[in-house]
């Protein structure tokens, strides 16, 4: 053999680790610009707005979307699992809920969702809530920055665009006002945390009984749960080319974990509502069909 052709051979040889090298090298730092990039959107949530988030999150192998409710045939009920939050529900135990298409979990740092994406809106947020969390409230600034959920699907979730001169609030479901942390504070403004809501309802009644709620777990002992969510009454009535839906009603349950108490808020999504007497748990069953505390 000559010596040309073994040097040709050689390197030959030599090229093909070097090129696995360098897609080596690509690969981990396509992955870690990705993971980086996912990390600070998840800190930051109205980032979203600006980051192709799905994409990384593909690359990185990771679901990009909420997991999805288990179906099961309308009429029937379903059990919620919330793995990764389950600490906003009453012993740990997450709601059954009327069966339907399109729900998704989705947990945040102080509170979760069940999102209905027909509607694009909650079914529910819930919220674990306590004195030492509200003192806390108080140090956190209100940024107002509201961004669409990433993590719903475009044809589920609601719009910037849907809200904009509709004449109707981006109305919080878990308010900003229970918000204990920065990114939590941050958090509340997705609009999957949202629902068109009547303006003077906002800052009227509905401010009433999220300030009412406040003043309560402040006097509480222990643990406070509280969901809030709207009822949609009127089939069509939507907002924007997305069609959000517009409730008809919206609700606010509490539970207090200490006294086994439980009591709903329930008003109408109206410039004439007032904040009146609650109702019974077993009277909010009764209307929305959601068994949100166990046992009961």
């Amino acid at each position: 053999m000559t010596r040309s052709r073994r040097r040709t051979r050689t390197s030959r040889r030599s090229a093909k680790p070097r090129a696995q090298r360098r897609q080596f090298l690509r690969v981990l730092l396509v992955s870690a610009v990705a993971s980086f990039t996912v990390a600070s959107v998840v800190l930051h949530p109205p980032l979203r707005e600006h980051i192709p988030v799905t994409p990384l999150l593909e690359h990185l192998g990771v679901g990009a979307y909420a997991p999805v409710v288990p179906a099961a045939p309308l009429g029937e009920y379903v059990q919620t699992r919330f793995a990764d939050c389950p600490q906003f529900f009453p012993q740990a135990r997450p709601p059954e809920v009327p069966a339907g298409p399109a729900l998704r979990e989705l947990c945040y740092d102080a509170f979760a969702i069940l999102h209905n994406g027909r509607s694009k809106t909650p079914v529910f947020v819930a919220q674990r809530l306590n004195r030492q969390m509200l003192q806390r409230a108080r140090n956190v600034s209100r940024n107002d920055r509201f961004f669409e959920e990433a993590r719903l699907p475009v044809r589920e979730r609601a719009a910037l665009d849907d809200y904009r001169n509709s004449g109707y609030s981006r109305g919080h479901m878990a308010p900003a006002g229970d918000m204990h942390t920065e990114a939590a504070m941050a958090q509340s403004f997705s609009l999957a945390n949202m629902v068109p809501q009547d303006q003077r309802h906002n800052s009227g009644a509905w401010n009433k009984i999220e300030n009412d709620t406040r003043n309560y777990v402040m006097r509480a002992k222990g643990d406070v749960y509280v969901f809030s969510g709207p009822v949609h009454i009127a089939a069509g009535a939507t907002i924007g080319a997305g069609r959000v839906a517009k409730p008809g009603y919206l609700y606010k349950l509490v539970y207090d974990s200490t006294t086994g108490r439980a009591w709903a808020h329930w008003q109408a999504n109206s410039p004439a509502t007032e904040a009146g007497l609650p109702i019974s748990y077993e009277d909010f069953v009764k209307r929305t069909g959601l068994r949100l505390l166990p046992g009961r």
